[in-house]
């Protein structure tokens, strides 16, 4: 089959260095379907370039190109794609998977010290270092490490992706080998809306069994470039998709239970672990050991992709003090103490005027006062852009010195790799410096076990092809979606629709007839399956037609034939929404409107049918469909997000009756005129002298289209308070008294600093409370527990999240719960200092519509 290119959906990606990515379709495919791309990857090394087809990596030798200059030429640009179309054409692959994973410490390289089992893991890091020269040290700084023969090592990819499901994003994955795919779980957003720590839990266990088997076979890394824990501050960030959503504590506990989930080497109940279904568990002493390394990013405030001429690679995030502490810090605090997360990536973008890959005083701060001790990386290639765009170094040297010293250990590019030798020679750079950075990469290594000997004779050596796609995963996938896609409307309770009552089904919309819509970081699924065949074993007939030629809708050429179907159906679905050609990485949006003509083509099919139409919406950013809430034409409106392999099943389930929706809005949907505020403006607390209305649930002082937690049920169901304190007394250490008792000199509130509470745990209290199924249909009730301050407090939020939890209620029965609250930890919020304060008063708990006041004191 021969390929063109489409010169609209060709995306690049260029940073000084970093990776250009070229997206190529199809001949016969008309439309910018991202989920039917073959991705090809530019990876600069010296004066060649290491070109990557499918997830085959071949070399091509540009001798004419020098790595310190940008592509600009668009000769370049053709040669590029004309060598890489001919290779696809030809299907050339000349790497391909190993049958095993290469490791160290394979005879006759396995006497020397560092690989000595017995031995402490610093020990061992300490021996290996020792030996190696300095420009075998330098070589350790990419994310593609070299081979260093005399030593025994292997090369080593670091960056594999994980994000929900095994990528194809980083080099270090492949699908080449025995496994052709891995299971797609829904993308992250929709993922949260489940709000079920234990689903987060099981599909982290997951895919990281799937991850070892595909290291197992030669396939994977064992270092993985996920969570994505960036607060969802603005609805047009293309990468809003990737992340938990805008509540801090939800976003936190995402990233404890999917790193725990993650990197935990606990192996009961995991299919084939051991063989014959036996448990098997790591003896005491090997508490340290990881599974698999996950990676908590991007640090810090990185939530913009290119906004006018604002790029992630240039943006300045100037960020208050207390929105630091209070939203944007939150997450990574909790990933690294609580989560013991053993990566942190450090992002593109300035924070308050410096790099955040060359910021000491940041990146210090995890380690000092948060007590990571796992390793740092930049993002690809972000230690360039702290001298290509942001100008802060003179040299490309001093970029790469300021960096390392910052406490960047690694470089996900080759900025470090050509910049660092030169930077020791001028005596920028010390050989301590180089060591310090491989200690903390060396033992993330090694408690990972990857000098430990064959692999094949290793702990996690019977994971394989049998634990990938396993029919257990599929329906964890399937599970997940089915709580996490949300019913945004439901007049007259149209739905669930009665199949017996629906002969034609007419389904419009490009979005039904997309493969596995995914969203990004996406992989090789199981199975291709599109959301319009979830709908075929329900329905004996069904009807298909995109309506437009693409989700950017730009023509309604196709408007005629979808009417037509309409016309014909006893009920009609309208899938719209967004996809990847309207919000990625480096692609944010600029409206919050259907794109182009979807709007008209969804009230055009609803003036036409004959009952009301059930809109269906996809993407991971919200969108302004006031219209369609407000009209009674559209009964009934869901959102999908990008539901993953399985989410057309599930879509059709909860259509049809045999699921009961729960999932809940785990961000704000803003009406259109939010698309005033600047993208770049970082504050999240509402300014109402200057017009700025705030950000998130929060702080937003407009009237969103959905609030966050907004979500309906077939069924209603009631909460009751059984139990809550009315009281709690907090004491403070005796020498603290004077200097923490403060008192406004304009107000009467006085509040407590929480880092001066002596023992914040034996603040913590118990709500109990009783959920009831009202209705006829069992379902799955979301509890949000949020809390108001005392009084107004400057700069205090509305509201926050406290507590939540998710269950599962019979119907006309009820299920009994507890949320334990951390006072210190979910009712403080930052001062304009960034110092954490406990107001002093009465707390109003809300749940539902109950609400509980409960009043602290001194």
């Amino acid at each position: 089959m021969r390929y063109q290119i489409i010169k609209n959906c060709i995306n690049q990606k260029f940073t000084h260095h970093t990776i250009p990515t070229f997206y190529v379709y199809t001949k016969n495919n008309s439309q910018c379907d991202y989920t039917a791309i073959n991705s090809f990857h530019f990876y600069y090394k010296n004066d060649s370039s290491l070109v990557q087809v499918n997830n085959s990596w071949i070399t091509l030798h540009l001798a004419s190109l020098h790595s310190n200059n940008m592509i600009k030429n668009s000769t370049i640009h053709f040669l590029f794609l004309f060598i890489l179309l001919n290779i696809l054409v030809f299907n050339v692959h000349l790497t391909k998977s190993k049958p095993y994973p290469k490791f160290p410490c394979h005879p006759p390289h396995h006497k020397y010290d560092f690989c000595n089992k017995k031995l402490s893991i610093p020990t061992r890091v300490n021996s290996l270092i020792s030996l190696l020269t300095i420009d075998e040290k330098i070589l350790h700084l990419s994310d593609n490490t070299s081979s260093i023969p005399r030593l025994g090592l292997p090369s080593y990819e670091w960056w594999s992706e994980s994000l929900h499901g095994i990528g194809t994003n980083g080099p270090g994955i492949n699908f080449d080998g025995p496994i052709r795919g891995s299971t797609s779980f829904p993308q992250v957003i929709l993922t949260a809306a489940t709000f079920n720590r234990s689903l987060w839990h099981s599909i982290a266990k997951a895919i990281a069994v799937e991850g070892r088997a595909m290291y197992n076979t030669g396939q994977s890394g064992l270092t993985f470039w996920a969570p994505n824990i960036n607060v969802f501050r603005d609805p047009r960030w293309g990468r809003g998709q990737e992340t938990p959503g805008e509540d801090p504590m939800v976003i936190s506990t995402y990233a404890i239970v999917y790193v725990k989930g993650f990197q935990e080497v606990d192996l009961k109940g995991v299919e084939g672990s051991g063989g014959g279904g036996k448990r098997r568990v790591l003896e005491e002493d090997d508490g340290d050991r990881l599974m698999l390394s996950a990676c908590c990013k991007h640090f810090t405030a990185y939530d913009l992709e290119k906004w006018g001429h604002v790029t992630r690679y240039n943006f300045n995030a100037v960020v208050t003090k207390q929105d630091m502490e209070d939203t944007f810090q939150a997450p990574f605090r909790s990933c690294i103490q609580q989560g013991k997360a053993s990566c942190l990536m450090c992002t593109y973008n300035s924070v308050n005027g410096v790099p955040a890959c060359a910021d000491k005083e940041l990146l210090d701060k995890v380690r000092t006062d948060w007590g990571f001790d796992g390793y740092i990386t930049s993002d690809c290639d972000a230690v360039a852009t702290i001298y290509e765009y942001h100008n802060y170094t003179k040299m490309p040297e001093d970029a790469v010195a300021i960096a390392l010293k910052a406490g960047t250990n690694i470089n996900c590019g080759t900025y470090m790799l050509r910049h660092m030798k030169s930077a020791f020679q001028q005596g920028s750079v010390l050989e301590q410096d180089l060591d310090r950075a491989l200690q903390y990469l060396f033992s993330v290594q090694f408690r990972l076990g990857l000098f430990d000997g064959n692999p094949a004779k290793g702990q996690f050596a019977k994971f394989g092809p049998q634990d990938v796609c396993t029919s257990k995963n599929l329906n964890l996938a399937l599970d997940a979606a089915r709580q996490g896609i949300v019913l945004l409307k439901n007049d007259k309770k149209f739905l669930p629709l009665n199949k017996r009552s629906v002969s034609t089904l007419a389904i419009v919309g490009p979005m039904a007839n997309v493969s596995s819509p995914g969203g990004t970081y996406t992989g090789v699924p199981c199975k291709f399956k599109r959301i319009l065949e979830g709908f075929y074993r329900h329905v004996n007939r069904t009807l298909h037609a995109a309506g437009c030629l693409d989700v950017g809708c730009n023509s309604t050429a196709g408007f005629q034939d979808a009417i037509s179907i309409a016309k014909e159906a006893d009920y009609v679905i309208v899938v719209a929404g967004l996809d990847l050609s309207q919000e990625r990485e480096d692609f944010d949006r600029y409206s919050l409107l259907l794109p182009g003509n979807q709007t008209n083509l969804v009230t055009t099919l609803a003036a036409i049918s004959k009952k009301p139409i059930i809109l269906v919406l996809t993407g991971g950013g919200p969108v302004d469909i006031s219209f369609a809430e407000k009209d009674p034409r559209i009964a009934s409106i869901l959102w999908v997000a990008y539901p993953g392999e399985t989410g057309g099943k599930a879509l059709s389930e909860i259509i049809f009756g045999y699921q009961n929706p729960g999932g809940k809005l785990p961000m704000t949907w803003y009406l259109e005129s939010f698309t005033k505020v600047p993208m770049t403006c970082m504050n999240m607390r509402a300014d109402p002298a200057n017009g700025y209305p705030g950000r998130t649930y929060r702080f937003y002082t407009g009237e969103p289209l959905y609030g966050f937690g907004h979500g309906l049920s077939f069924t209603s169901f009631s909460s009751r308070l059984l139990s809550a304190p009315k009281r709690l007394s907090l004491s403070l250490a005796k020498s603290n008294w004077k200097r923490s008792i403060l008192v406004q000199e304009h107000s009467r509130l006085g509040y407590i600093h929480v880092d001066e509470v002596p023992s914040c745990s034996l603040s913590q209290f118990f709500i109990h409370i009783s959920v009831s199924n009202d209705g006829d249909m069992d379902g799955s009730h979301v509890v949000l527990l949020f809390s108001r301050v005392p009084q107004n407090i400057h700069g205090a939020p509305q509201k926050q999240l406290v507590g939540f939890d998710r269950l599962h209620v019979p119907a006309r029965e009820s299920v009994e719960t507890s949320l334990l609250v951390d006072p210190c930890e979910f009712l403080s919020f930052a001062n304009d200092q960034g110092n954490r304060i406990l107001a002093l008063g009465e707390y109003t708990l809300v749940l539902d519509d109950i609400e509980h006041v409960v009043s602290i004191e001194m």
